[in-house]
Order: C-alpha cells, then sequence, then structure tokens
C-alpha cells in the first residue's frame, strides 16, 4: 500500500500542473473472465470505477478526465456484446446523470455520435445540455471515437469552410476537433498492461506522459491513480526542447 497523504497528492497535482489525464480503460473483459464472469459484468463493474476515479479527480483537483469508453472499432465486436454497450450508456446516462450533475461534472462526448440510434443521441445530448455550465470535474467519454477519422473529418470541415492551405496552422486543426477548447492532456493511463494507443487521441497526445498499469480497469482505485501521479511528478517534461 502507498502511504501518500491526500493533501500529499493535491500538492503534487498543484506544482505539476497536472490538468488533464486521459485514461484507456482497459481489460474489463479480462477480469470478468479471470473471475469466470460474463464480460457484461466486467463493463458493468467498469463504470463503478469510472464514478470512483471521477470523485478522486475531484478531490485531488484534476479539473479534466477523458475515458475512451467505445471505438469507431469496437463495432467489430460481437453484436450481443455492442448491443449491451450501447444499453450500459444508455442506461448509465439515465440512471446517474441527476447525481453527476449534483456534483457539478460537466459532460462532454467525443465521436462521431449521429451515428448512434436516435434515443441514444438523444440520451446523450441531453446529458451535455444540463451539464454544460457546471464548473466541476470535466467528464470526456470518448464514444464512437477514432483519432484517424476525427483527424480526417477535422480536414473535411476546414476544406468545406473554404480555409487556404498556406493559412492552415496547428491550432487551426486543433479548433476542429471533437476536443477543441479542451487542453491537450498532460497524462495518458492504460489499464490492463497492453502498451499501444489503439487510435486514441493521436493528435492531442503528442507531448503527453504515457504511463502503463497490469491492473484491470474494474481494479483501477485510489492506489493505482496515486501510483500514477506520482509518476508523473518524477518526468521531466521538455516538449521537444
Amino acid at each position: 500500500m502507498i502511504n501518500t497523504k491526500e493533501n500529499s497528492i493535491k500538492e503534487i497535482v498543484k506544482t505539476t500542473n497536472l490538468q488533464h489525464i486521459a485514461i484507456i480503460m482497459d481489460g474489463n473483459r479480462r477480469w470478468a473472465k479471470e473471475k469466470m464472469l460474463p464480460s457484461a459484468v466486467g463493463h458493468q463493474k467498469g463504470v463503478e470505477s469510472l464514478k470512483k476515479t471521477m470523485r478522486l479527480f475531484d478531490e485531488f483537483g484534476i479539473k479534466y478526465l477523458t475515458v475512451y469508453a467505445f471505438s469507431t472499432e469496437n463495432w467489430n465486436r460481437k453484436k450481443e456484446e455492442v448491443e449491451f454497450l450501447m444499453t450500459l450508456l444508455a442506461k448509465t446516462l439515465s440512471n446517474e446523470l441527476d447525481e453527476m450533475h449534483k456534483e457539478n461534472v460537466k459532460i462532454k462526448f467525443l465521436g462521431n455520435i449521429n451515428e448512434l440510434n436516435e434515443n441514444l443521441i438523444k440520451i446523450v445530448k441531453n446529458a451535455e445540455k444540463k451539464t454544460e455550465n457546471n464548473t466541476g470535474v470535466n467528464l470526456n467519454i470518448a464514444f464512437n471515437y477514432g483519432s484517424r477519422d476525427e483527424i480526417k473529418n477535422a480536414l473535411k470541415a476546414i476544406i468545406n469552410e473554404g480555409i487556404k492551405a498556406e493559412d492552415i496552422t496547428e491550432e487551426t486543426i486543433s479548433q476542429h476537433l471533437y476536443s477543441k477548447d479542451i487542453p491537450d492532456p498532460d497524462l495518458l493511463i492504460r489499464t490492463g498492461g497492453e502498451k499501444r494507443i489503439s487510435n486514441y487521441l493521436l493528435w492531442q497526445l503528442a507531448y503527453s506522459e504515457l504511463y502503463v498499469t497490469d491492473a484491470f480497469w474494474p481494479d483501477f482505485d485510489r492506489e493505482e491513480l496515486t501510483k500514477a501521479i506520482l509518476e508523473f511528478e518524477k518526468r521531466n517534461r521538455r516538449f521537444g526542447k
């Protein structure tokens, strides 16, 4: 166990200017398989981990949490699992929205939301609208998200707006991404032990610190987040200089 006081973690967050952590929430299905449980149970436990993590962010003073919930490639999973994940998102938002709103969470979705079913689109847009003026943790949910698709769509939008090639800057591209007006992640955490980015925030992660833990997402807790923050404190961020 890490014997680190809460105040010291809050101080590290402040002194390192740790504003934004992105997480690849990997390992729900492997966690369930290890326990000989249906994968659906792993995904449900993953939702519980997200709620706990969101509250830890508020406690530690970290303003932005961006999580990879459903990728554009995840449509290739079994139909039953895809349908379950869609239903899980709808139920979670419907059941938890009032509580998250009360806790001052601001919800934003990153991804091609218009490809979802009509009912889910309505639920997603309602969550964003209801929490848009909240000033607590910014919870960004990457859903039906793929970074290459995001960059492709940004370039199409720039062309359609008639912006000349010589006038395109890095800021132009950034402001046409799903994540516009959100600071780039300072730290990327991937649970489940895999060491790859998986088409996630390729533009935004250019100078983010990377941290991989073997813990599956359902087991991610205060101690695991503390380990990641303590490791971030050790990093010397040079931003190419």
